[in-house]
């Protein structure tokens, strides 16, 4: 074992997992929690790449077929998960399951057969000695409380978890999840990703494959629009004076083996565009300029660009009704959930708004949902949103300050215990 406790957290996300020991600042594995297959494999070879095999540099990710353990959020392929973490517990963690504790984070009502499933693989597969189960939003809440102690005096949160699967608000109080008021969203980074595809695909090149690149595409370009009216007239003009416009290269398996943004520099002239208002040109210039250049730049074979997509995917998480999708808005589910708690701690909800999950990294994430409550929340209740230092990572640190606290050996189901009572008494122990 490298690490320095004997307590292994796992937050096993439906995108990346992420591994360490408890007592650590960061884990050591942030790695995809997948496994995948190059079209060129044969059926006899079955060669499967698994987490951090994904992110070596000589590996050419196009095309892939990828097998995720987890689907809408759940846990529901055992066999794969069993690959992935036998891949990270035996060789990069390098750490015997039989003399370790685990800490696993669980999406929110997770339903028993999928508990009894996921007991199984822990204390059958692997061996560990013991178990504790904590959820998402309860960890966010201590490691935001143990590092900013003065700004969560009521020690209560609301933590909204844009993640892989689906989007979270749930009110915290005292550490623990008020499940009654939890509201989520079926839209997450997953969604996202599909979405751009088929924009890509349509517009341009074939790319319904391409999970993993277009995941990275969409990670490094897309953004948060402040005014999208404004910004859908701008991404009309012609390719000189368009702001938004740029080019993904697609990886061509010689020179590079990942795909890359061919200029940074013109993919973040949007930063410039002031966040009310529009721009000095005129409005009527934008209709010559439509036309002053019609002939398309060239395009390479391996690469596509992105106009107008780089905000209208974002966009789905605040108005997934535009889309068709029968779906409250990111702001309204806060509102929600924020009015299923009791009177005297909703004013204190708002004002401690938490953010977590990948898909609060989008640029300008937090502005805009910050424009989106104030004019649905009342004028004399405060609305505060405090991004995470670092998004992806906030619920593995709280679960490592979880595993370092001395009460954690009382929290844990052993294996004893297990093999006596069975999953259900045991998971009793585990009150959300």
């Amino acid at each position: 074992m490298t690490g320095g406790s004997g307590v292994v957290v796992i937050d096993n996300g439906g995108g990346l997992l992420k591994a360490g020991f408890g007592g650590d600042k960061d884990p050591i594995a942030v790695v995809p929690n997948c496994i995948a297959k190059s079209p060129g494999s044969t059926a006899s070879s079955k060669k499967w790449l698994a987490a951090d095999q994904l992110q070596a540099q000589d590996v050419d990710v196009t095309g892939m077929t990828l097998r995720r353990p987890i689907d809408r959020g759940y846990l529901i392929n055992t066999e794969v998960q069993r690959e992935v973490w036998e891949r990270v517990l035996r060789n990069l963690l390098q750490v015997d399951p039989t003399n370790s504790s685990l800490l696993l984070v669980e999406p929110q009502f997770n339903p028993p057969g999928l508990q009894h499933a996921t007991d199984e693989l822990v204390f059958e597969e692997f061996g560990f000695s013991s178990l504790c189960v904590a959820d998402a939003p309860s960890l966010v809440h201590l490691y935001e409380t143990s590092r900013q102690p003065l700004l969560f005096r009521a020690q209560c949160s609301l933590v909204v978890d844009c993640g892989f699967s689906f989007t979270h608000a749930s009110p915290v109080l005292q550490n623990f999840t008020l499940n009654y008021a939890v509201r989520r969203m079926d839209l997450g980074g997953k969604a996202l990703t599909n979405y751009l595809k088929e924009l890509v695909s349509y517009r341009s090149l074939n790319v319904m494959d391409e999970t993993l690149l277009i995941d990275d595409a969409k990670e490094k370009l897309c953004f948060v629009s402040l005014d999208v009216p404004r910004d859908l007239r701008l991404a009309r003009l012609s390719f000189k004076d368009n702001p938004f416009r740029c080019s993904y290269i697609l990886p061509d398996g010689i020179t590079s083996k990942k795909g890359f943004v061919k200029d940074m520099d013109e993919a973040r002239r949007y930063c410039s565009l002031p966040a009310d208002g529009e721009l000095d040109k005129k409005d009527g210039d934008s209709d010559t300029n439509k036309f002053e250049d019609k002939k398309k730049p060239e395009l390479s074979q391996n690469e596509f660009a992105l106009t107008n997509e780089r905000f209208l995917v974002p966009e789905m998480l605040f108005h997934p009704i535009d889309l068709g999708m029968n779906q409250a808005g990111l702001a309204e589910c806060v509102v929600r959930a924020v009015q299923a708690c009791h009177p005297y701690i909703q004013p204190v909800l708002y004002e401690s708004i938490i953010l977590t999950g990948g898909s609060t990294l989008f640029p300008r994430f937090a502005e805009r949902l910050q424009r989106e409550l104030r004019p649905i929340v009342p004028e004399d209740y405060q609305v505060k949103i405090i991004p995470q230092e670092n998004p992806i990572l906030g619920i593995w640190r709280g679960g490592s300050i979880l595993a370092s606290s001395p009460d954690f050996a009382s929290m844990c189901v052993t294996k004893s215990e297990y093999e006596e009572m069975g999953s259900a008494r045991c998971r009793r122990r585990f009150f959300h």
